[in-house]
């Protein structure tokens, strides 16, 4: 199992708002807090933003080596559209949006949501989710 992810950040207040409010989203609870970081927690893993004084360049591209994204499975299609509805409100703007819920390929409903570090988060519906998911499109 996962122990934990950390994410070193640029800014932190805007990493605490956007991965804040999509953690809490998706029932992560608030775990840690310091000067220059925050976690969450859920079922023993924990997911943290940093703003390390180490940090060796002031942005983040996702297309370098090294951590591309986060997935996460999201209760059902009508959940992840409504994630999607709320994201902009917490900085996250949607990717892939003229390919949007299939960017993944037909039999795969996600949105890539980028937040205003280009870090991406990837919400994936749980088809499997009694009652959550609507009609094959």
């Amino acid at each position: 199992m996962l122990h934990h992810v950390e994410l070193w950040v640029p800014d932190l207040g805007r990493a605490v708002r956007s991965w804040g409010w999509l953690l809490g989203e998706l029932g992560y609870l608030p775990f840690q807090e310091w000067e220059a970081g925050r976690s969450w927690a859920m079922d023993g893993t924990y997911i943290v933003v940093e703003q390390s004084p180490a940090l060796s360049a002031p942005v983040h591209d996702r297309c370098r080596p090294g951590l591309n994204h986060l997935a996460f499975r999201v209760a059902g299609t009508r959940r992840v559209d409504d994630l999607v509805a709320a994201a902009p409100r917490y900085g996250w703007s949607l990717m892939f949006a003229d390919r949007h819920p299939h960017a993944g390929g037909a039999d795969h409903y996600a949105a890539y949501l980028e937040d205003e570090d280009g870090f991406e988060a990837e919400l994936v519906a749980d088809r499997d989710h009694v009652g959550a998911s609507r009609t094959e499109e």
